[in-house]
């Protein structure tokens, strides 16, 4: 269990001095390309969920992500022996944290991955470990008997 705090520690870390350089290196709605065609760095705020969905609803955030943290904690703690759900769940708060406190301290959360071959959403390190969390206990939880022999 120890490990997995420290994980989310550190992926909660990781997350803030990204969000920080991106800040005092990219001007806010600038883009650096650094691979072509691939991926570049825009330093955008988003007071909404994923595409902007619900922009402005912090209240909304703040309870949908106190009541989150409350439920992942617990099966974290209930699964702190099993390492696979404790690996995913770990992954799940530390993002959900990883932007909590962007939203506490800033009132939106600051977004800068772009992937320049698709249209998708700006994103961030912390919205990375909650798709790779819900990813990985999924893949869990449909192979779980598998995994046990």
């Amino acid at each position: 269990m120890i490990l997995f705090t420290l994980l989310m520690i550190g992926l909660i870390v990781i997350d803030q001095l990204i969000k920080h350089a991106i800040v005092a290196g990219v001007a806010l709605g600038a883009t650096k390309v650094l691979v072509p065609g691939v991926l570049s760095l825009t330093n955008l705020q988003n007071d909404g969920a994923a595409w902007s969905i619900l922009s402005g609803q912090q209240w909304l955030f703040t309870i949908i992500t106190v009541f989150a943290l409350a439920v992942m904690i617990y099966y974290f703690w209930v699964f702190r022996h099993y390492w696979p759900y404790a690996l995913s769940i770990s992954l799940l708060i530390a993002g959900t944290l990883g932007n909590f406190i962007d939203r506490a301290t800033q009132g939106y959360v600051v977004d800068m991955f772009q992937l320049d071959f698709i249209h998708f959403p700006i994103f961030n390190f912390a919205d990375t470990c909650l798709t790779v969390g819900v990813v990985l206990l999924l893949t869990f939880m449909l192979f779980e008997e598998r995994m046990k022999k």
